[in-house]
C-alpha cells in the first residue's frame, strides 16, 4: 500500500509542476495579446504572428493543463443518476468509467506519438515546426492516463475495503 501511495504522490507531484509550467505560458500568451491590440488600435500595425502563437500556447495550456485538472476532480461529470446509487455501485461505475476512459486515452495517446514523430510541416507565418505540438498530446495524453489509472486503483482499492 506504501508503494501505492508513493506512486500516486509521484504522479500527482508531476503532474502538478507541468500544469504550473503551463500556467506561467499565460503570462507571455496576454502580453502578445495585449500588444498586439495596442499595436492595432494605436500604431493600425498588428503584432505579426500573433494569431499563430496564442493558438499554440492555448493549446500547450489546455495540454498541460488536462491531467491536473483530472487530479482535482475538476472534470464534467454527471451525476444525477448514479449519486442515487449505493456506494458500492457508485464505486463500480466508477471503476468502469475509468477503465474506459483509460482505453480512449491510449488510444488518443497512441496515435498522438505517431502524427507527433511523422510531422514534417510547419506553421505559415513563423515557420514554427508543428510536430513538437502534435507530440506534447501523447506527453500529455500519458500523463492524463497516469492520473486514471491512480484513480482506478484508489477505486479497487475502495471498493475491496468496502466488502
Amino acid at each position: 500500500m506504501k508503494a501505492l501511495e508513493g506512486f500516486q504522490k509521484g504522479i500527482h507531484r508531476t503532474t502538478y509542476t507541468v500544469c504550473a509550467v503551463g500556467v506561467f505560458l499565460a503570462i507571455p500568451l496576454m502580453l502578445i495579446t495585449t500588444f498586439d491590440v495596442l499595436g492595432r488600435a494605436i500604431f493600425n500595425k498588428p503584432l505579426p504572428g500573433t494569431l499563430e502563437l496564442s493558438e499554440y500556447m492555448l493549446s500547450i495550456i489546455i495540454l498541460l493543463g488536462a491531467a491536473y485538472t483530472q487530479q482535482v476532480k475538476g472534470h464534467v461529470s454527471v451525476d444525477f443518476l448514479t449519486s442515487r446509487f449505493p456506494v458500492k455501485g457508485q464505486l463500480v461505475c466508477k471503476i468502469v468509467t475509468d477503465i474506459l476512459c483509460l482505453f480512449v486515452i491510449t488510444i488518443m495517446t497512441i496515435y498522438g506519438w505517431i502524427e507527433g514523430i511523422s510531422e514534417t510541416t510547419v506553421t505559415d507565418q513563423l515557420r514554427v515546426p508543428m510536430w513538437p505540438f502534435k507530440t506534447l498530446v501523447a506527453v500529455c495524453g500519458l500523463m492524463l492516463w497516469a492520473e486514471f489509472l491512480t484513480d482506478l486503483i484508489s477505486s479497487i482499492a475502495s471498493l475491496g475495503r468496502r466488502e
